[in-house]
């Protein structure tokens, strides 16, 4: 995988980009992916402890975590920015400052125009890869001059937008329309499916909720338990009204779902999803009756084990699984 042309651009051993979670990604789990080769990201809330809507003590808890990631890891890592609208701006302009002043080598760019910040990032430095969810949107983050995209399909967990293509399909399409390296994400928890996002055309893969459900995580041992103990259908997507959501079946997605087919108003379904957030999963450990952002995948999770540990089992598991699919192959070749 050295030779991978995303290892080259953003200095990394293999081609395996942790997805930015908003509570979870903190410093620990962002070094532990990184020192493992890969590419570790800090969330938006990375380090938190509650939340809050001062936009300098938003900045300031970032630099901490970047700081922190230094501390424990020479290797390249990324921050995500959301981009936001309006107002909310604010938060992730001062996270840009924040990446600038701090030299973080790579940032995750999200739900937001690409030619919003790829100018003023690039100039300092910073490779950007910005999240994309069609081939159009791909071709006009490249020709805002992003350094790569990044793809989920509607297996993905967390947040993302009305589409509804799969990483079957969207991996392929975005791959035969832009220039620039792929990753993709959506699915993707172990070699089998690291093997498959390849062959689609990617140059790189995107996995949050594999991460997730790691010791260097900072989701509550509740949250992660919850996921070791699903199997099959475990997640639903959950329509909000500014975009979907891929969440865990529980209390929260059943009660949410009923108020919105009920016609609860705007401000009632607003009131109840902040008084049900990942905040409230993620960091207080109530994962019966609040929002856990995962994907399909996490069917598919049996255990908690080691950030770097997830990594050296994809690596480890790709040569025997690339034998497998030429064995399944050999009467086509």
């Amino acid at each position: 995988m050295g030779h991978n042309r995303l290892c080259k651009l953003l200095g990394i051993k293999y081609p395996i980009i942790q997805a930015p979670m908003n509570w979870v990604s903190g410093a620990d789990l962002v070094a532990a992916v990184s020192n493992a080769g890969g590419l570790g990201t800090l969330g938006p809330n990375a380090g938190a402890e509650n939340i809050t809507s001062d936009v300098e003590l938003t900045g300031e808890r970032m630099r901490a975590q970047i700081k922190k990631v230094r501390r424990l890891s020479q290797a390249p890592f990324a921050v995500n920015i959301v981009v936001g609208v309006g107002e909310d701006m604010t938060y992730s302009k001062k996270i840009v400052d924040v990446v600038i002043e701090e030299a973080v080598p790579v940032a995750i760019v999200s739900v937001g125009r690409p030619d919003i910040y790829t100018d003023v990032l690039k100039a300092a430095g910073v490779k950007v890869l910005h999240a994309i969810s069609t081939a159009r949107h791909g071709q006009k983050a490249e020709r805002a001059g992003v350094d790569a995209v990044v793809c989920e399909g509607f297996e993905a967990g967390g947040h993302k937008g009305f589409t509804e293509l799969t990483t079957l399909t969207l991996t392929p399409m975005v791959a035969d329309a832009v220039d620039v390296p792929v990753i993709a994400g959506g699915g993707i928890g172990d070699a089998r499916s690291v093997l498959a996002i390849m062959a689609l055309g990617a140059d790189g893969i995107y996995m949050g909720t594999r991460f997730m459900v790691t010791h260097e995580s900072e989701s509550h041992p509740r949250v992660k338990a919850a996921i070791v103990n699903t199997r099959d259908v475990c997640t639903i997507s959950v329509p909000k009204d500014y975009m979907l959501a891929r969440d865990l079946i529980n209390d929260f997605t059943k009660q949410y779902l009923g108020l919105k087919k009920a016609g609860a108003s705007n401000s009632e379904l607003s009131t109840f999803l902040n008084d049900h957030s990942q905040y409230h999963s993620q960091h207080l450990g109530k994962a019966d009756n609040s929002e856990i952002c995962c994907g399909q995948v996490a069917g598919l999770i049996n255990d908690v084990k080691g950030a770097g540990e997830v990594v050296e089992d994809v690596v480890g598991g790709i040569a025997k699984r690339f034998e497998e699919l030429k064995a399944r192959l050999g009467c086509l070749l």
